[in-house]
């Protein structure tokens, strides 16, 4: 009689079975929704109320701080989750679940409310408890009897996992500043909904697998470092009797793990809203939230340290190797992760994204190319899933087509739109006053000239007879046929109010209602076009985020290949070449913005560089970590030192966000370079730090490779 894992391997697509594949577009779908929503969150949390698109106009700091801990959150909710889906549901069960709550949380979101905002972040915080730790669980479950096929399963998952964040990014991201935001955190969850239909209706090709939880959790050991109730270890000690946590552990996790998520509510709930439950605690101008996170960290050292210390030799000290990568892995995050928060901030407000004529006309062959070849490749795959398995699923491989059809119809219409932009010159009038600077003195440019600034008039700023008002030139881009006199009303796009757009008859109407809602002047301007001039397109804040996903796809199977070869370096080695790399991506925006001032715009070709050697210093950190867990601890304390690296990786986020929500404050402070050579600096100090910890760490790792 075959089983549920036979059946499976019998319809098999690329040579592995249908339902990899399946999993591979649940995974995509999730990965679009939810790198989709993170695109957009600081972006629009930060972007002025009166304007194109109008924000919330929250400070960076603010929004990073909320940010931060939603990251944070993401980290720590799959630990329980993942217990729940041992225990309880099941995975497959647990998926759905995840699932379901996720999709209400993009909807929520797309609201834009206060309410629903916070609603929604914590739907998405719960709902990726259940999803993230069981998908891997179900692929583990399936590749039992077929161990051999199990590296070539997760390559194929992990693809799906960044074409969801590509195809999100660009999606959401697009239709989030072209059209609205809500447009953007809907498409999310109508992509999130359509996955979890999908994933529901493929039930009958996985059978019994991922159905009931396990009586027994299996934990794989790739060393086979496992601790039964006697132990040898290659030196021939006798390892002690399993380590219980004590009654004292016990209290130690609790007290810690209240701290710790206190800090995280806390954080942004002092900062938006006042309201800090830990200012008893301060000292000085230190914050109380920080005492308190400063002592939970050290009740959880002693935790650690002191299970730890229970243990032998060699087991002691792979364990404290394990540590050290754990503590080097906070300074990656709190660096890579500025792709979340300062590099949005960066790229909308420093970077020029304006192309025209024939850098416009390349930018769009090449975007074209690039969105157009991966996705004929996933339909490619979609249809071979149809061929082996409609007869089983068929209602799960109409919802797939369904998603297929409306991605290709928003791609088809995005870069349709792009292809018809087109430029023109406008005029409009604005009051001209000095530009003055800390002492009360006008400024002076580089040539001596005086330097001036230009306010726009609007319908609620009106010049008087002693103001000087000046004739201005500006341009817009928009799909849509204009002529030389024709008379439109005009509203800055970004937060400087250097950029305008076109306020069609619902944007005009929304402004004003807008306006009146905030008692503010609604920034409406009148201007004439003077001149059509060529092919433009502006780049989307969202667009540099996507090339990170790009690149590992370029540069994955390389990087593949260099650890199979002879010339794999130590992991200690891996770690510095990812942290060393990484500042110097960093170190090239420093560079690239170091003769910025206000007004002047940087190269996006900086930003480019930056995203590829981040993508190359995560392809030489990120994949050692997770198999070092495994390797170097005993099974006893694998659920808690893998608990602890999520907890790295959790603090490297809040750290990420909490640092890159000063990017307003450094610049304004010092300078836009100064603020990039922090995150220079900081990695490729721990870089060199730990190449140079890399014989000790040999020898705590005790052969383990």
């Amino acid at each position: 009689m075959s089983t549920d894992i036979e059946n499976l391997f019998k319809d098999k697509v690329l040579g592995h079975p249908g339902g990899l594949f399946v999993l591979f577009f649940t995974e995509m779908w999730e990965r679009f929704s939810f790198y989709g929503m993170r695109v957009l969150l600081v972006n629009f949390l930060t972007m002025a109320a009166i304007g194109y698109n109008p924000g919330w106009e929250w400070s960076v700091e603010n929004a990073g701080a909320l940010f931060g801990t939603y990251a944070m959150l993401l980290y720590i909710t799959p630990i329980i989750g993942g217990y729940i889906a041992d225990k309880f549901t099941g995975y497959r069960w647990a998926v759905i679940i995840g699932s379901l709550i996720m999709t209400l949380g993009h909807a929520s979101m797309a609201i834009e409310t206060e309410f629903s905002l916070y609603l929604g972040l914590a739907l998405l915080v719960i709902g990726t408890g259940f999803f993230k730790p069981t998908m891997t669980s179900i692929i583990s479950e399936m590749y039992k009897k077929n161990p051999e096929k199990k590296d070539g399963a997760y390559t194929i998952y992990y693809m799906g996992v960044n074409a969801g964040a590509f195809f999100g990014m660009m999606l959401c991201g697009y239709l989030a500043e072209k059209i609205g935001w809500a447009y953007g955190f809907g498409l999310a969850g109508v992509f999130m909904l359509l996955g979890t239909l999908q994933f529901w209706l493929s039930g009958p090709l996985f059978g019994k697998i991922g159905a009931k939880p396990s009586k027994v959790n299996e934990v794989e050991l790739p060393q086979n470092i496992n601790e039964e109730s006697v132990e040898f270890d290659e030196n021939f000690e006798k390892e002690e009797k399993p380590n219980p946590f004590t009654l004292f552990d016990k209290i130690l996790i609790i007290i810690s793990s209240v701290i710790g998520l206190g800090y995280a509510i806390n954080d942004p709930m002092s900062k938006i809203a006042g309201i800090d439950m830990f200012s008893a605690l301060q000292i000085g101008d230190f914050e109380g939230q920080y005492v308190a996170v400063l002592f939970a960290l050290a009740l959880f050292l002693v935790l650690v340290i002191g299970r730890i210390l229970r243990y032998t030799a060699v087991v002691r000290d792979r364990m404290i190797a394990f540590i050290v990568f754990a503590f080097f892995t906070v300074f990656f995050w709190l660096s890579f992760e500025q792709g979340a928060s300062s590099l949005v901030i960066f790229a909308r407000d420093n970077v020029d994204r304006l192309l025209s004529g024939g850098a416009a006309t390349t930018f769009n062959i090449v975007n074209t190319l690039l969105t157009v070849i991966p996705l004929i490749i996933i339909s490619y795959v979609l249809y071979l899933l149809w061929k082996k398995t409609f007869k089983k699923i068929p209602g799960s491989n109409v919802v797939l087509v369904l998603c297929f059809l409306l991605m290709w119809g928003i791609v088809g219409w995005m870069l349709n739109r792009d292809f018809k932009t087109v430029a023109y010159d406008v005029t409009y009038s604005a009051i001209e006053q000095p530009a003055m600077d800390d002492d009360g003195k006008q400024k002076v440019d580089k040539d001596g000239n005086l330097e001036f600034i230009y306010v726009p008039i609007t319908e609620g700023n009106q010049a008087n007879s002693s103001q000087k008002v000046v004739t201005r030139t500006t341009s817009i881009a928009e799909p849509l046929s204009f002529n030389v006199g024709d008379k439109l009303n005009i509203i800055t796009k970004n937060n400087e109010g250097t950029e305008f757009g076109f306020l069609d008859e619902e944007r005009l109407a929304f402004a004003k209602e807008n306006a009146i809602a905030l008692n503010r002047d609604n920034g409406i301007v009148s201007a004439t076009i003077t001149k059509v001039r060529d092919n433009e397109v502006e780049i989307t804040v969202s667009w540099f985020s996507i090339l990170n996903s790009f690149f590992i796809i370029v540069f994955a199977s390389l990087f593949s290949k260099w650890w199979e070869s002879k010339y794999n370096p130590s992991a200690a080695t891996k770690y510095a070449l990812g942290l060393i790399i990484m500042g110097v991506g960093f170190g090239l925006l420093a560079f690239g913005s170091s003769g910025a001032v206000d007004g002047v715009k940087v190269s996006m070709i900086w930003l480019i560089l930056a995203y590829l050697f981040h993508t190359l210093g995560e392809l030489c950190l990120s994949p050692v970590g997770l198999s070092y867990v495994s390797k170097l601890v005993p099974a006893r304390m694998i659920a808690l030192m893998f608990g602890m690296w999520y907890l790295a990786i959790a603090i490297g986020n809040k750290l990420a966000a909490v640092l890159g929500g000063q990017i307003e404050n450094i610049t304004e402070e010092y300078s836009l370079s100064t603020f990039f050579l922090i995150f220079t600096i900081v990695p490729v100090a721990a870089g060199v730090l730990v190449f140079l910890l890399n014989p000790v760490l040999k020898k705590l790792m005790h052969g383990v490779r």
